[in-house]
């Protein structure tokens, strides 16, 4: 049943603590009155009001309407929610935990804690739900792979295996098997940069193209293709190439590709350049 209490005075909080306060204090909370460990006899009624005070506060519209009007603004609905529901999976058993590469809405993710085993573990000790526990392995992949899609294949628990690398993975993507999870941790590249499904490339252009325009090479995730400059472009101007990010997962389309055009000064001139600039300079003014 849903509690009428305040769910910031639930987790020691004043009204706008921020998300990282939130966090925090939900930790501590959880990891105070876990029915596992505190065998006081109103430890379960304050763990589960502790769980639902975070699956409201953690959650952006759910805060902001209890913000606004308190429980009449949620309508109830965070009563003896999950807390971790959309980014952190949530409680699929007595133990067994699970959450998603997406969202950031793992409640112990920070200080190198993967989920709430290895925090509970920390502090109270091994065998924390031990027996069901599933495995993690970690598993660097290249950067085109993880953009594109490809196999690589490794030794798990003694075994060869074939992990199929889905087109737009990332770092954190998980991989589920029978028995065990791999977790992905995307290679950097040397010149493109990622963020979610774009990609971001620096293109050098000389001050003359800079000026005039033309046509320009620049790579892709595919191959390079040709593309048109504009004349009078600034440096540091990002042309937009829709379509040639990412692979989304699950392949519902692709993010874009975006060059930023980067001028090129030329640190030294020959006697007819400063004389053509100079002359420019005078038709300028």
């Amino acid at each position: 049943m849903a509690t009428n209490k305040d769910y910031y005075e639930i987790l020691g909080l004043k009204k706008g603590a921020s998300k990282a306060e939130i966090k925090s204090a939900y930790r501590k909370m959880a990891l105070k009155y876990h029915p596992d460990k505190n065998k006081a006899a109103d430890a379960e009624s304050k763990f589960k009001e502790i769980n639902e005070a975070y699956s409201v506060l953690s959650d952006d519209q759910k805060k902001s309407a209890y913000d606004q009007f308190g429980h009449a603004g949620v309508n109830g609905g965070a009563g003896g929610g999950n807390p971790f529901a959309g980014g952190f999976g949530g409680q699929q058993g007595p133990f067994t935990w699970s959450y998603t590469s997406s969202g950031g809405g793992n409640p112990f993710a920070e200080g190198g804690f993967d989920d709430a085993f290895d925090i509970f573990n920390q502090f109270f000790g091994g065998g924390f739900g031990q027996a069901q526990r599933r495995s993690q392995y970690r598993l660097s992949v290249d950067f085109m792979d993880a953009a594109r899609g490809g196999d690589q294949t490794v030794e798990v628990e003694g075994k060869k295996r074939k992990i199929k690398i889905p087109a737009g993975a990332n770092t954190g993507t998980r991989l589920r098997f029978d028995e065990f999870d791999i977790i992905f941790e995307v290679e950097p590249h040397p010149e493109f940069k990622r963020e979610g499904y774009d990609i971001f490339v620096d293109k050098k252009i000389s001050f003359a193209t800079a000026a005039l325009g033309g046509d320009i090479t620049v790579p892709t995730l595919d191959k390079p293709i040709k593309i048109k400059v504009r004349p009078g472009t600034q440096s540091h101007t990002l042309m937009r190439l829709k379509g040639e990010g990412v692979t989304m997962l699950r392949g519902k389309g692709r993010g874009d590709l975006y060059v930023r055009m980067i001028v090129e000064v030329p640190e030294k001139l020959s006697g007819e350049q400063k004389r053509l600039l100079k002359e420019l300079e005078s038709l300028e003014n």
